[in-house]
């Protein structure tokens, strides 16, 4: 049954004790019998060899549990925000969340992205305030920073006295118990306020009931304090969990609806996909739809992950997080079954914004390399592997170092890969500078004909690719124009200056087909060079990513933080001063700012926050920007492009 379930995410910044609190999770309920440890690697949801090594998670990880007849499905998240996609996968399978708020450190950058992340989906969430015995450790002066960088729809559960020593002690507190408590839930409950205002005082059965509709709507969090390494606070967390974040909906008597938030290669078993049932059922042996690959897939195997160990089942319903094996050309983000409401969309915390090619150290692993990263790529499809065979180059997108970093030492201890990573390179884009027409035929050697002709027109930024027909059916046949329209987004993949055309506006004017001679690939042929031959008339102008930021520092830094920030040709908004600790918001490309938080560490002596997000692409001039390379053969290349289309072209 979905009630005695609870799809829960922990999330954190990276170091604020997300991993040593789920082994706390896991040992209190009996799942596991010893602690694991961080820094010894033998937690249960760090299992790959680089976050041994590293002592951080960089994948996320499904451990189940039980806890007082209920099975709690607990996702472990990584905490550095170079991966963020994986977060974004997690957000859509869940139900509840537990943010860890290291009690030193504070709100950190990822933790802030990862709270607006939440809020924005409406999940509820328990807000853990973790390393309560750590020297230095002010609760007050925490909460007024949670209040002033965070949120303050918060309800303290606990009361903390003692913060920083080993002698800290955590005490329930009763909501009815504090004005401030009873104060946030009557400001979403107008019952509430109502009962209040006219008889200045609640009962506690009422008061608890609309708290817990207002945690359930993502409206209040309930906030605990403990220490991981302590082992305290954990049984009060699992208690609320249980209380406070909601089972699962969904009906496992309607027709399968299930996503694939995660894929993993498990040496023994092969390829293992980590699968959230939002409708309907599924059994070992059973026939299921893979409808984003429109194939179909047999379930060889159904696993729990019991304490991160693999459990064989026969059966899982609606509401439930399962290990699926079979599903061989299934990739991370395909639906099973059919599409459903109850499937969330998907969530942004941040974007890939830098490319890098990789090379293998010996020529002769160059193939094995290929393979290696498109498996990866299959599994995190935020890599957007190319590989472009004519010019032997292979390219990921990355969100930043540490990810490099960790792919370098992936496919050498999973594949046996000596691999080389290139300096990354910011991902410009390109668009029209002005409207125009471009002309693609290809009538020669018959038997063939196609005739296109496009009106290329500049559109909004952010406005994406739009396109229509002005053709009619008697001069151009529907089903070649259906292949105009699938062939334009490969065909701006690559503009004049080597990058992603964006913000335009295509418009088919004119055309013809042959009775005889025309083909559906006559189109697919023709519609590049007709679109690369009016954006080389019109000519394009660079776009380039700009971040949005958001610092916290103390106010005697204003000037010298805003010095860098004009010197990387970046804007900022009127500085929120309060308590000698300002916060300021505002723009800059990235282009120009990638060593920026190395240069805020030196000027702040580490004490700056710092939260960057994609903000949008905007224009550029071309002196600061990178022209790169036209990948492959280029429709302008007329001769050599039909060569190499009618693979002719050795």
């Amino acid at each position: 049954m979905t009630q005695s379930i609870r799809n829960i995410g922990i999330f954190a910044h990276v170091d604020a004790g997300k991993t040593s609190l789920t082994e706390n999770l896991l040992y209190l309920s009996g799942a596991t019998k010893a602690l694991g440890s961080v820094d010894a690697g033998t937690t249960q949801t760090d299992f790959l060899e680089v976050e041994k090594q590293r002592g951080i998670s960089v994948r996320s990880a499904l451990t189940s549990f039980h806890w007082k007849k209920h099975k709690i499905n607990l996702v472990d998240t990584p905490g550095h925000v170079d991966f963020s996609a994986d977060v974004e996968r997690v957000l859509r399978v869940i139900d509840g969340a537990v943010l860890v708020i290291s009690a030193i450190e504070g709100v950190q950058a990822h933790t802030d992205a990862i709270w607006q992340a939440l809020k924005e989906r409406q999940i509820p969430t328990i807000l853990f305030v973790n390393k309560v015995d750590r020297a230095g450790v002010y609760i007050d002066g925490l909460l007024e920073e949670i209040k002033q960088e965070l949120t303050n729809d918060f309800v303290c559960l606990q009361t903390v006295t003692g913060e920083g020593t080993a002698s800290a002690v955590m005490k329930r507190l009763p909501i009815e118990k504090t004005v401030e408590s009873i104060e946030k839930i009557a400001n979403v409950n107008d019952d509430i306020l109502e009962q209040y205002l006219e008889n200045g005082s609640l009962e506690k059965e009422h008061l608890e009931a609309a708290f817990k509709e207002a945690v359930t709507k993502g409206e209040l969090s309930p906030m605990l304090f403990g220490s991981a390494k302590m082992q305290w606070g954990v049984y009060a967390l699992l208690q609320n969990m249980l209380t406070y974040l909601p089972p699962p909906s969904g009906k496992s008597s309607n027709e399968l609806s299930a996503l694939v938030y995660s894929l993993f290669h498990e040496p023994k078993q092969g390829k293992i996909a980590y699968v959230r049932i939002f409708e309907g059922s599924v059994k070992v042996r059973e026939v299921i739809r893979n409808h984003s690959q429109d194939q179909e897939a047999k379930i060889t195997q159904l696993q729990e992950v019991i304490a991160g160990k693999y459990q064989a089942i026969n059966q899982v319903a609606a509401g439930d997080i399962v290990a699926i094996s079979g599903l061989q050309a299934v990739s991370t983000g395909d639906i099973l079954g059919s599409p459903s409401t109850h499937i969330p969309e998907k969530v942004s915390l941040n974007s890939s914004l830098l490319t890098v090619q990789v090379k293998p150290q010996v020529d002769k692993d160059y193939a094995a390399l290929a393979q290696a990263l498109q498996k990866l790529a299959i599994e995190d499809p935020a890599l957007a592997f190319e590989w472009y065979r004519e010019d032997k180059e292979m390219h990921v997108k990355v969100m930043g170092q540490i990810q490099i970093e960790v792919l370098e030492q992936i496919i050498l201890q999973r594949f046996g890969i000596a691999a080389i990573f290139e300096n990354p390179t910011v991902i410009y884009k390109e668009t029209p500078a002005a409207s125009g027409y471009g002309i693609g035929h290809y009538t020669m050697p018959k038997p063939c004909w196609a005739i296109v002709r496009f009106l290329i027109e500049p559109a909004p930024r952010g406005s994406g690719v739009t396109y229509k027909s002005l053709v009619r059916t008697s001069d151009i046949h529907q089903k070649y124009q259906n292949e105009v329209a699938r062939t334009i987004p490969k065909a701006l993949k690559q503009g004049i200056k080597g990058w992603e055309v964006t913000d335009l506006k295509i418009t088919l004017v004119e055309g013809e087909d042959h009775q005889m001679h025309s083909r559906p690939g006559n189109f697919v042929l023709a519609t590049p060079m007709g679109i690369m031959n009016a954006l080389n008339d019109i000519g394009t102008t660079f776009l380039e990513p700009i971040l949005s930021f958001k610092i916290t520092a103390s106010d005697d830094l204003l000037g010298k933080i805003t010095s860098e920030i004009i010197h990387n040709r970046g804007t900022f908004d009127s500085p929120i001063i309060v308590n000698h600790k300002m916060t300021l918001t505002g723009t800059m490309p990235l282009a120009s700012s990638l060593d920026f938080p190395i240069k805020l560490n030196s000027l702040s002596g580490g004490k700056a926050k710092l939260l960057t997000k994609f903000h949008s692409y905007q224009a550029c001039e071309a002196s600061l920007c990178q022209t790169r390379p036209y990948k492959g053969v280029s429709p302008l290349d007329r001769s050599k492009y039909i060569l190499k289309m009618r693979k002719a072209l050795e």
